[in-house]
């Protein structure tokens, strides 16, 4: 295992973190994959408010581990209410944790201007508070939001960390890891394996554009080798989940020769699946008339055309104009057909037959969440 400093937190962790939504199947498969983590060098747990029982699970861990200070805490918490509510959410939180204080705070989800807004009314005062008492050590925020919220969130100084999305096949975040670097702030990636494309169960078509390695291998190697990030959220479901991950927690080197080939050859992929229609991920289409989140549907049909992430597509753009401010943006089937988008194209794309196209593809089953839609 290989550790790295938490930007200005100056915490040194694991460039793998243990997130614990999955592992609640019961009080003893949680304690058996938190124990087991430790073992193979994870020292940074990561929990939520949101996430059912698992800081009461977390609670029963450091009830009987002694040596608190070699591991290091993270739970997030929705913003909402005023100071006072966010006071007393911290806590609420340490005490089904019983771990004395947090390492690190997180606020949940800063994806929208109304959070923003929140902020800058005086939000974190309460957060801030526990940080003066020393209930908590540092303070970060995590986001599901567009790059200029994200920007944004980042450039009030109020943050020293920040949880993002960002991988190989989602990389519109990549400005917002230049300013967290520049303002030394550490960087959490959230779930490369699942969000970032279901590369636990990858297609075969995708599986052989990436031999010798696997698509998961990859994106973790294409993370690991950034400077600029901390650490890579792990959520297994019980502590066998953990081994093949973590057989790759030492190679955070430059990128091979034999990988930088691999990924020129999904680029060359990409562009002779898609020709003509391949979205470049501009982001000038927006804002929709629709509210379609016209990137996103494109950037799935991306990935089903050129490497057959059918599953996945299905996966995320299901959850489109049903999560809220989580996934934000409606699907493709309620373009009108108005052109707004299309002058805007630096492609000449024909985006609405695109769009209803995707939906052809894609259209499935509703997806929920791993944990409730709560909004602000």
């Amino acid at each position: 295992m290989r550790y790295r400093r938490f930007g200005k937190t100056e915490l040194p962790l694991s460039v793998f973190s243990l997130g614990v939504m999955r592992c609640l199947a019961s009080p003893e498969m949680a304690l058996a994959t938190i124990y087991r983590a430790l073992e193979l060098g994870i020292n940074h747990l990561e929990t939520a408010q949101a996430y059912g029982a698992s800081e009461t699970y977390l609670g029963q861990f450091f009830r009987s581990f002694p040596q608190r200070q070699q591991v290091y805490l993270t739970t997030k918490i929705i913003p909402q209410g005023d100071a006072d509510t966010m006071e007393r959410l911290i806590d609420q939180s340490l005490g089904r944790l019983e771990c004395g204080y947090l390492d690190t705070l997180a606020v949940h989800g800063l994806n929208t201007q109304e959070h923003l807004d929140w902020l800058h009314r005086g939000g974190m005062t309460g957060v801030q508070r526990a940080v003066a008492d020393g209930r908590v050590r540092h303070v970060g925020f995590s986001t599901h939001g567009p790059l200029e919220v994200v920007l944004a969130a980042i450039n009030t100084g109020l943050f020293s960390f920040v949880n993002l999305h960002y991988y190989l096949f989602f990389q519109r975040l990549a400005p917002a890891l230049d300013v967290a670097q520049a303002q030394d702030l550490g960087v959490f990636i959230i779930s490369p394996a699942d969000k970032g494309g279901l590369l636990y169960t990858p297609p075969e078509q995708l599986e052989q554009l990436c031999a010798p390695l696997s698509p998961l291998h990859l994106n973790y190697r294409f993370l690991l080798a950034d400077s600029r990030i901390t650490t890579l959220s792990l959520g297994p479901a019980n502590p066998e989940e953990l081994a093949w991950p973590l057989a790759v927690a030492d190679q955070e080197g430059p990128l091979t020769l034999e990988e930088v080939g691999i990924l020129n050859r999904l680029r060359r992929q990409q562009e002779l699946a898609l020709g003509s229609d391949l979205c470049r991920q501009c982001y000038q289409c927006l804002p929709c008339p629709e509210g379609i989140h016209i990137p996103e549907v494109l950037r799935l049909r991306n990935l089903t055309v050129a490497y057959d992430m059918v599953p996945y597509g299905k996966y995320r753009y299901g959850m489109l104009g049903k999560a809220g401010h989580w996934v934000p943006g409606r699907p493709g089937d309620q373009c009108t057909d108005c052109g707004d988008c299309l002058p805007r194209c630096p492609e000449k794309l024909a985006i609405p037959a695109l769009l209803r196209d995707t939906h052809r593809r894609l259209q499935g089953q509703e997806v929920k969440r791993l944990w409730g839609n709560k909004t602000m």
